[in-house]
């Protein structure tokens, strides 16, 4: 069976709830190293993820919570995942109301 990034996304949605997710499947540009497959995906991939679930957690802490919820997938030949944990993203702005109207005098 092969892992697919939307796979590897489904299941970190599901466990982490992130504010931001890229999973981007980076096997072609491993082909021949170790741990590739016979086809040029499904075996190497970067995440990129945000999630308030990281918040005060080490950078050791936050990898384990994305690795975690993927074991079922390194045990479907995942070779190496590359993580980046965003920072959270800052919290959306109010516009601004529209300006009161000024008295008249």
């Amino acid at each position: 069976m092969t892992v697919t990034a939307a796979a590897l996304a489904q299941c970190l949605r599901a466990a982490l709830q992130p504010t931001q997710l890229e999973v981007l499947d980076e096997s072609a540009a491993h082909a021949g190293h170790a741990g590739a497959g016979p086809q040029p995906w499904g075996t190497h991939f970067r995440v990129r993820i945000a999630s308030p679930r990281f918040a005060g957690l080490s950078r050791v802490a936050q990898h384990r919570l994305v690795y975690d919820p993927l074991c079922s997938m390194i045990a479907q030949g995942v070779h190496a995942i590359a993580i980046e944990v965003l920072p959270p993203a800052p919290p959306a702005r109010t516009p601004p109301s529209a300006a009161a109207p000024t008295p008249t005098s």
